[in-house]
């Protein structure tokens, strides 16, 4: 595929699907989309999000079925984010195997990437993909849609894209496979990477490679009129046990785990050091901030069974999303829910009140009866400690 304007182009595709009047008349006219902050979800911080009305989602999710069947066959097969069949484990676990065969990682991260999108460039990008002038007609209007902020007042955006919209990650997904995906795999296809929307990393097999590499990514970036972040962009030393020496950076955080050299067990029980990922620690800190929040301790008129059902589903997310690498880190997180479960305890029986061992040993005999009653028991377990211990 050749480039057009650094490298926004592809290959077309001509699907015509059956679509509402009102589309393809041209007359319909988005309104503006509100401004909504909510916390990152896999981090500190929040992330401000631009909330469709209801018909807009709908028009929204016309043109991205239109576009989807052109465009997913092109994509790269490194890029999983918002993709079906993909997900933020497979590229977690592609590139833990990859950090283990290359010695470098860049850990990249692209300054407001949704926010600085340049609307000139997306249009050009999905423009390779269709030749529907309503299609085109609509994501131009859309990504010019201003924005209604939580104080009432209406702005004008001259570029960015709102998240939120059932579009943006279509479009920042064509984006991103001219800028970077393809870019990369024509300029360094020994330089293999993952990325996750505009989460990415990528591997080099020596210091000066990832230099050379992450030089010419930012000369890159500057031609779209994007910009990395210079302090959050690094590069990092895989250290494990075969790997000598040491370097400024051995961690970097990737879809809410961080990787870095953590203490492995192989098949014969010898320890090693493995570079492997784990729960990050702005995830850890955002788990302990809303188990803090829930007040568990205070819940006297509540039985075991009442907290279960009301946080379970909760605490499941977490096990499914941060237990699938090194669980351990994870496990002795949830283990704080256990504290809060003691001081319920003891505030509840007038027998176990300032006898914080006795309500230990209360708590395990209820985990040894009904094992499956709280959703993090068995993650806990699973990784060497008995509930009723201290």
């Amino acid at each position: 595929m050749g480039d057009c304007h650094a490298g926004i182009c592809g290959s077309r595709g001509l699907r015509r699907p059956r679509r509402p009047d009102r589309l393809s008349s041209g007359t319909y006219m988005p309104p503006p989309v509100k401004e909504v902050k909510v916390p990152k979800k896999h981090a500190l911080g929040v992330r401000t999000l631009g909330v469709p009305t209801v018909a807009d989602r709908v028009a929204q999710t016309v043109v991205k079925r239109y576009l989807e069947p052109n465009v997913e066959p092109v994509f790269h097969e490194d890029s999983y984010g918002y993709r079906p069949g993909r997900s933020a484990h497979d590229a977690l676990g592609v590139c833990r195997k990859r950090c283990w065969k290359y010695d470098w990682a860049i850990d990249l991260d692209i300054q407001s990437f949704f926010d600085s999108l340049d609307h000139e460039l997306v249009l050009k990008a999905v423009s390779r993909h269709t030749d529907q002038r309503w299609v085109l007609l609509y994501v131009d209007r859309w990504l010019k849609a201003p924005i209604q902020q939580i104080d009432g007042i209406t702005a004008a955006r001259d570029r960015g894209t709102p998240q939120g919209s059932a579009i943006s990650p279509v479009l920042a997904n064509v984006f991103l496979h001219y800028a970077f995906d393809a870019w990369m795999s024509r300029e360094f296809p020994d330089v293999p990477f993952e990325r996750y929307a505009d989460d990415l990393v990528a591997h080099c097999k020596s210091k000066r490679q990832a230099e050379f590499v992450l030089g010419a990514i930012t000369t890159r970036m500057a031609s779209l009129n994007l910009e990395l972040n210079p302090v959050k962009t690094q590069i990092v030393y895989c250290k494990d046990s075969n790997r000598k020496g040491s370097y400024e950076h051995e961690r970097f955080d990737f879809l809410g785990y961080t990787f870095g050299p953590r203490k492995s067990c192989n098949g014969k029980g010898e320890l090693f050091t493995s570079f492997t990922p784990a729960i990050s620690h702005d995830a850890v800190k955002k788990i302990h901030r809303t188990i803090k929040r829930w007040k568990l301790h205070l819940w006297n008129r509540a039985s075991l069974m009442d907290i279960a059902r009301k946080y379970n589903k909760i605490v499941h997310g977490w096990v499914n999303y941060y237990g699938r690498f090194y669980p351990s880190m994870l496990a002795k997180s949830l283990r704080r829910i256990d504290e809060y479960l003691v001081r319920w305890a003891m505030k509840k029986y007038k027998r176990l009140r300032g006898r914080r061992m006795r309500a230990w040993g209360f708590l395990g005999r209820v985990h040894t009866r009904e094992p499956g009653l709280f959703a993090h028991w068995q993650a806990v377990r699973a990784n060497g400690r008995t509930v009723g211990a201290v």
